[in-house]
């Protein structure tokens, strides 16, 4: 059932004629300085309907009776004064029409029509934003008050606050604008102080503010966290407002506004890319992803659609995340993409797919990557990380693949587990095939942890917090690298651009992070407090975790490259020979099923490899040290 009209339309059009016509009057006033000569009335009425006819046209030219009084914007109170002004230059042309062609008389006195034009089009757009206001006032009775500061004296705090006041679902009162621009701090935007970021604090306590709200497009990172920590000290709760890509139409409202992410505070400054170089390398060409499916894998299918590749083929074993992937790519116009349920572990389903689609570029991000889960089970791991990466790496090079990515970790350096062996392992191979075998270009890129990616911590604090806590950390020292997953897909293009053959690229992570620094900002941001509300447990390291990642072994060095956040490692010289049949070796154990021959030649193969609170510490060779003290 339709919303009845507040004033039907027709309605509307009589009160803004009338209020033209008091215009008219009041000009003629004004004109003759409130005292009319009785003629000029007299050639007045006359002339009023042809006055009124020329008003009520541009009106209804214009459709300005179907603007809807209460929502009334700037872009409203434009097209009103085009209205009027129009109305009045018609006035003009037919006193210059009158005058020269018909009896050298005017409609309407030229200074009439002038002062008419501005008194028309102050009453016509007033009126409209003075019944805006008491709409906005009527609506906000009976709902919550909530004062709020807009972090973003810009455009997008100005909608913001423009939106809030519009369709909050409380009363929302903007206290104040904070901003980092000197420029704009004393000055007001639509009657709201701005302030300076550092006095955020003071302000949230002078005018008992319930809601920090970001709203700033591409805030500095260092200035959003320190904008949060305030509000979080202070007890109050922080939004933020969404990239305008993400607004409905174009347009922002309130329900969009959301919860700011731990996400949103551990990311840095965007990364600035060769955009161009990337999509020349691609662009064109037939490229595969493996573990399409995957967090890494999905967003590398994202960025490579936009890159204008010739077709793309997303390959992983997950039917049902493979084809929610599918489906994104399609909605967004992207077609030349063909997915394709498979596993890597199947050389000769592998073998067959490389024949048909015949690509150019292989990027291979399938892998098992749960530390624990693979301590567990070994061979699993040694499978799809070492046996699924040789079965690609081969037959890519046997189909004239001309370049091979290989997605790996930093849980590869100085593994302490199964799976940072394997993918240790999965390195040395693909790294050996080339010197061996040459023909094809094979690049490594090793990063940390991605934010929130599957099973990673991030979401696994939110839900443990969603459900009343508690909120496990394994140890109060753990730390770890983090990196968001755009941003991590985007220096994996990169590297592959760069890249000539044969290198490790390592990622500039940035600052290591505490784990139980992440869950007590995580419960802050929550509103809630640790401790308190929400309890934090440690349960210890689990089998083959460590309490810090490294990027680089100590034996390794790094040489720079033209992007900042990249850099090559040096890995130390293997026999290409002998490390590809010790590879075969350690695969020819994971098909018999013996998990323990797994670690004991992983780790012949990877002298640094210690295993880390597992049994198969026991395989571990003695350090140096240990034989030392045994002496």
């Amino acid at each position: 059932m339709a919303r009845p009209l507040l004033l039907p339309r027709w309605t509307i059009v009589l009160i803004d004629l009338a209020m033209c016509l008091v215009s008219l009057l009041a000009a003629y006033q004004l004109r003759f300085n409130f005292s009319v000569p009785p003629v000029e009335y007299e050639l007045l009425w006359p002339v009023l309907p042809l006055f009124i006819a020329v008003r009520l046209g541009w009106y209804l030219a214009f459709g300005i009776q179907r603007g809807m009084v209460r929502h009334t914007g700037t872009e409203d109170a434009k097209r009103v004064f085009l209205v009027v002004l129009g109305g009045s230059l018609t006035l003009l042309a037919m006193n210059a029409l009158r005058y020269f062609v018909v009896d050298g008389q005017f409609v309407l006195p030229t200074s009439v029509i002038i002062i008419d034009f501005l008194g028309s089009a102050v009453l016509l757009i007033a009126s409209r934003i003075a019944f805006k206001l008491l709409h906005l006032r009527r609506r906000g009775q009976g709902k919550d008050s909530l004062r709020v500061v807009l972090f973003g004296a810009g455009e997008a705090g100005l909608i913001t606050k423009r939106t809030l006041e519009r369709e909050g679902s409380a009363r929302y009162a903007v206290a104040a604008f904070v901003d980092d621009d000197p420029g704009k701090v004393g000055k007001r935007l639509e009657g709201v102080l701005v302030h300076g970021t550092g006095d955020l604090a003071w302000i949230i306590a002078k005018e008992e503010v319930d809601q920090v709200i970001i709203a700033i497009q591409h805030p500095d990172p260092e200035n959003r966290r320190r904008v949060v920590d305030t509000a979080m000290h202070a007890k109050v709760a922080v939004r933020t407002v969404p990239p305008v890509r993400d607004w409905i139409n174009g347009q922002l409202s309130s329900g969009q506004i959301r919860e700011v992410r731990i996400e949103d505070l551990l990311g840095r400054a965007p990364i600035h890319l060769e955009e161009k170089l990337v999509q020349e390398r691609f662009r064109g060409r037939v490229v595969m992803v493996t573990g399409a499916a995957g967090s890494i894998g999905a967003e590398l299918c994202r960025q490579l659609a936009v890159f204008g590749v010739e077709r793309l083929v997303m390959l992983d074993l997950a039917e049902s995340a493979l084809y929610e992937v599918e489906m994104e790519l399609r909605r967004h116009g992207h077609g030349r993409i063909r997915p394709v349920v498979g596993d890597v572990r199947d050389r000769e389903a592998m073998d067959r797919l490389l024949a048909r689609e015949k690509p150019e570029v292989v990027l291979h991000a399938a892998a098992y990557k749960h530390v624990p889960l693979m301590e567990a089970q070994p061979v699993q791991a040694v499978l799809t990380n070492v046996g699924g990466t040789v079965n690609l790496a081969e037959l890519c090079r046997e189909h004239a693949v001309k370049e091979f990515i290989l997605i790996s970790t930093d849980k590869a350096v100085n593994p302490t587990s199964v799976m940072g062996a394997s993918k240790r392992c999965a390195e040395i191979y693909v790294q050996a095939l080339p010197l061996a075998r040459p023909g094809m270009s094979v690049v490594v890129t090793r990063f940390g942890n991605v934010l929130g990616s599957n099973g990673s911590v991030i979401p696994l604090f939110r839900r443990q917090i969603a459900e009343g806590g508690p909120v496990t950390v394994t140890d109060p020292e753990v730390t770890r690298f983090f990196m968001t997953i755009p941003e991590a897909c985007r220096l994996v293009l990169e590297a592959a651009t760069m890249g000539k053959g044969g290198e490790i690229y390592l990622f500039d992570m940035g600052k290591p992070v505490r784990i139980a620094d992440l869950a007590d900002r995580m419960i802050r941001l929550s509103g809630l407090e640790p401790g308190k509300d929400i309890e934090i447990t440690y349960t210890g390291l689990r089998p083959g975790e460590k309490l810090y990642e490294e990027l680089l072994a100590a034996q390794e060095g790094t040489v720079p490259t033209h992007h900042p956040r990249i850099l090559i490692g040096h890995t130390t010289a293997v026999d290409p020979a002998a490390s590809m049949q010790a590879v075969k070796g350690i695969l020819a154990a994971a098909r018999t099923g013996d998990g323990e021959a797994c670690v004991r030649l992983l780790k012949a193969l990877i002298p640094e490899y210690r295993s880390n609170n597992s049994i198969f510490g026991k395989f571990d060779a003695p350090t140096p040290q240990a034989t030392e003290r045994a002496r």
